[in-house]
This record gives C-alpha cells, sequence and structure tokens, in this order.
C-alpha cells in the first residue's frame, strides 16, 4: 500500500461571482481579490512540500490564471499542466450572464433552487444561433464536433462529462502513486467529489466549495488498486 496526495481548488473570485452572475463556460477574468486568494493559496501549497507529478485545470481563464498564480508563488511553473474542457464549469445555458438575485425575483426562489442545486434538472436551454452558445466559442472549434457540445447542463450530465477525464487521468494516475494539483470550478469539483467520497446524488448538492481554498487529500492505495481516504483537510488561507 502506497499514499498519496490530492490537492483540488476552486479558481478565486471571478467578476461574475462578485457581480452574482451565472457564469458557467462564460470566460470571465478573476478580480483582484481572486487573484489574492490564489496567491495565498500558493503560499499555503507551498507550505505543504508535496512533490506534484502534475498539474490539471479546465479551458476556461478564471480556473487557468488561479493555477498559474498558485504554480509562481509556490516556485513550480515549470510543473507539467494539462487543460481539459472535462474540467469546466457546469453550462448554465439561459442563465448566462443573469443576475441571481434578478432571476430569483422573476421566475421564482424555488425554480432558482431547483436549476442550480437539484442533481438532475438542466437549466433553460440556450438555442444554437445564441452567442452564448459554445458551438460560437473558437476554442472548442477543433476540441469538439459541434453535436456534443451542451446548450446547458445539469450536475448530473457535468458529472457524465467529467467521467472520462476522472478515470482515464485523475484516478489512473493516483492509481499509480502519482500526487496532482486540480484547479477547477465548483460544479466539476462536486464530481470528482462525488467519485472520490462515494456521496449520493443528494449529499453532493449540498457541498459548497469556497473560492480559492485548497482541499488536501491523503489517499491510501490498496493493491486491489482501491482508494481510501485517510485525511481530508481544507486549508486556511
Amino acid at each position: 500500500m502506497k499514499q498519496v496526495k490530492l490537492v483540488i481548488i476552486r479558481h478565486g473570485q471571478s467578476q461574475w461571482n462578485k457581480e452574482n452572475r451565472f457564469t458557467g463556460w462564460a470566460d470571465v477574468p478573476l478580480t483582484d481579490q481572486g487573484r489574492e486568494e490564489a496567491r495565498k493559496a500558493g503560499q499555503v501549497i507551498k507550505d505543504l512540500n508535496i512533490e506534484f507529478y502534475e498539474a490539471h485545470t479546465s479551458v476556461l481563464m478564471r480556473s487557468i490564471h488561479t493555477l498559474w498564480e498558485i504554480l509562481k508563488v509556490s516556485e513550480m511553473s515549470w510543473l507539467q499542466t494539462y487543460k481539459s474542457w472535462r474540467l469546466n464549469e457546469r453550462h448554465y445555458g439561459g442563465l448566462t450572464g443573469l443576475n441571481k438575485k434578478e432571476t430569483a425575483e422573476k421566475y421564482g426562489a424555488d425554480q432558482v433552487f431547483e436549476w442550480r442545486r437539484s442533481f438532475s434538472t438542466k437549466p433553460p436551454q440556450l438555442e444554437m444561433d445564441d452567442e452564448r452558445h459554445p458551438i460560437h466559442d473558437k476554442r472548442y472549434v477543433n476540441m469538439l464536433p459541434a453535436n456534443q457540445l451542451p446548450s446547458g447542463e445539469s450536475l448530473e450530465t457535468t458529472l457524465e462529462r467529467f467521467m472520462p477525464y476522472w478515470e482515464e487521468v485523475i484516478k489512473a494516475r493516483l492509481l499509480e502513486g502519482k500526487n496532482l494539483l486540480v484547479a477547477a470550478h465548483g460544479n466539476s469539483l462536486r464530481a470528482l467529489m462525488l467519485n472520490l467520497e462515494g456521496l449520493s446524488e443528494t449529499e453532493i448538492t449540498k457541498v459548497e466549495i469556497s473560492t480559492g481554498v485548497p482541499i488536501v487529500y491523503t489517499l491510501e492505495i490498496d493493491t486491489d488498486k482501491s482508494i481510501k481516504i485517510l485525511q481530508k483537510e481544507i486549508l486556511s488561507i
């Protein structure tokens, strides 16, 4: 048996976090506070003195830039880094860009809560000609067939598109005894936690993940290729 470390972190505060907007796949930058959160996270990660094998992030700038700040402060800018759309935030469809408070006033708090926190309910779907649809985003043109790009996702469908990356990359590296750093988003990290911690569909919808706060898992890899959590620590920044 061997032990391995997995450190996950939700990106620092973004501009639309600050403005209380549904963000999803919209590519918005970090705020000054978000960059500072990332730098503080970088320092506490540096203090852990973990020898990481590689780092993973989404293809959205708020996650990428969070990772950059962490690697810079922790003096690991050389670390091999991989980006995947499968680590993107959940796509909020027709809610993208809308203010959450104003949306609740328009549709009712119960409906908005259902869109935000149920496991299987999708938000209103985008039409293909809507400029917010990822079919119009150049980063996905050569990455995915148009019919695989979401018009709006539930947590369930976010989990489904995350699963290949979990099985083929993250879990596979952990089973090899590799220490990993993952900077991503609230819902893609919920998908990761559901798999790693064995949470139910109901339990995962109640999990809160703060921006810029590292979560450290100490894992035990058994000879039968099972993963056991020895410790989970939410660090203070």
